[in-house]
Order: structure tokens, then C-alpha cells, then sequence
């Protein structure tokens, strides 16, 4: 039963990889046209673009998706979204999950290094060599400035998969520096399928199914200062660690907690 389990998969993901890199080819035209743009104008319209991609991509794939909102969500709001990292699904995810406002994701450095998709994910997002601390401050000066043009920013605090079969592994300041700084709200939303659609110790592991994405509640950031981060740090920790237990995700392990 195991070998016709990993059978399907291999499978399946070959067919997913040719239908993700199918769709990537036939936007094409609509990402030369998106580099034409201004910057702003260019990352809004490849988001656009790839929400698009996401959905058709989802489709195709036999992956739902849904949203689940513990709290009303204000799409005329900037926010400082932060989620969990658990799979290579979790980039679709973002763009599934964030729709009526614009955002700027900070993203690996590495993923610009691939061909034609690198192009299109440099231009998108913010990257960042977390090696270099003058590459990550001169990242958060970026995700600032466009914070300052009324565009959400979208971190994931633990910067790489999480791999320790714990809710979360830690958190950089990151995030949390900024929402103090720019005094915006912090906007938790979990991703609590995307390790069991795609895992991370496998890319050879894509499968059809479900794909959650939970909007906790809003931490206002009004009248921290950066003396605050810390504790800002741990009280958003929490309650996500909190909820992905609570929600049961699958690569929690028992004798983790």
C-alpha cells in the first residue's frame, strides 16, 4: 500500500510541476507586460498575475481551498502578516489567501537564482540574505518603504521551513521590528495543510486535498516601542503555536510538546 502511495505521488508531482511550469510559460506575456511598469505598478500586477496562477494551478491539482476567520479581517488596512513555514505550497498559499489588497512578501534570496521564475519572483517580492545583517536591514527598510505606500507586507518569522515536528520553530525580530516601527497591526494566518499537500522533505510528495488558511486575531502595535519586540515576539508566538495545536496540524509530534 505504501509503494502504490508514493507511486501516486511521484506521479502526481511530475503532472503538478509540468502544470505549475505550463501556466508560468503561458503568463509570460503578461509578466513582460507587468516589467514594463513602474516598480509599485509592476509588483502589484504580478500579483495579480500570480493569484491567477494560484488559483488555476490549485485547480488543476484537485486542491481546495478556504479561509477561516477567527476574527473580521479589514481589507483597507495595512498589515504585517505573518505565518507559519511548513512547505514549498506555502508561496501559492499566500496568494490564495491574501485577495483585495496588496502585499509584498519577504522571500529567500536563492529563489531569485531560477530561471525565468527567479525574474518574475524578484520583482515581487522582497528578498534577503539572511547571512548578511546589512542585506537584512537594508530588507526591512524596503518592506518600510512599502508599508509606507499603503502595501501590507507578508513575513514568515521562522525565515525556513520548520523542521522540528514542534507547532514552530523560532522567531527573527524581523516582523516585529517593523510592525513596531511603522506602528501597524500584526495579522497572524495560519497554513495548516500545505505539509501534507507538498512536504518538505520531498518534492515528490504533491497530492490532491484540502489547504486551510486561519486568520487569527490582530495585534495592534500602537504605542510600542522597540523595547516592546520581545514581548511582541512571544505573545504572537504563542498564539499561533496555541492554535496549530489546537487545530491538531499533522506534523506536530507528541513527545515534541
Amino acid at each position: 500500500m505504501d509503494l502504490i502511495k508514493k507511486t501516486f505521488r511521484f506521479c502526481f508531482s511530475i503532472y503538478g510541476f509540468l502544470v505549475f511550469l505550463g501556466l508560468m510559460f503561458i503568463l509570460l506575456p503578461l509578466f513582460a507586460i507587468a516589467f514594463l511598469q513602474n516598480s509599485i505598478k509592476c509588483g502589484n500586477l504580478i500579483y495579480k498575475i500570480s493569484r491567477f496562477w494560484a488559483d488555476a494551478f490549485f485547480f488543476m491539482t484537485g486542491i481546495t481551498h478556504r479561509n477561516i476567520y477567527e476574527e473580521p479581517h479589514n481589507i483597507n488596512t495595512e498589515y504585517i502578516f505573518v505565518s507559519n513555514h511548513i512547505s514549498y505550497l506555502d508561496i501559492p498559499m499566500m496568494m490564495k489567501v491574501i485577495r483585495g489588497q496588496y502585499i509584498r512578501i519577504l522571500g529567500k534570496s536563492e529563489m531569485t537564482k531560477i530561471p525565468i521564475f527567479g525574474s518574475i519572483y524578484k520583482s515581487a517580492a522582497v528578498t534577503v540574505d539572511r547571512v548578511s545583517p546589512e542585506g537584512r536591514f537594508k530588507s526591512v527598510k524596503s518592506l518600510i518603504g512599502f508599508i509606507q505606500q499603503k502595501i501590507s507586507v507578508f513575513i514568515c518569522p521562522e525565515g525556513t521551513f520548520n523542521m522540528t515536528n514542534q507547532p514552530l520553530k523560532n522567531f527573527y525580530d524581523g516582523a516585529f521590528r517593523i510592525a513596531i516601527e511603522t506602528q501597524k497591526p500584526i495579522r497572524p494566518i495560519l497554513f495548516l495543510d500545505t505539509y501534507d499537500r507538498l512536504n518538505y522533505n520531498s518534492i515528490f510528495s504533491l497530492n490532491p486535498g484540502k489547504c486551510r488558511g486561519v486568520y487569527l486575531s490582530e495585534t495592534i502595535t500602537e504605542g510600542l516601542t522597540p523595547k516592546d519586540v520581545p514581548a511582541l515576539k512571544k505573545k504572537i508566538f504563542q498564539q499561533m503555536e496555541e492554535a496549530l495545536i489546537r487545530y491538531k496540524v499533522s506534523w506536530i509530534k507528541e513527545n515534541s510538546l
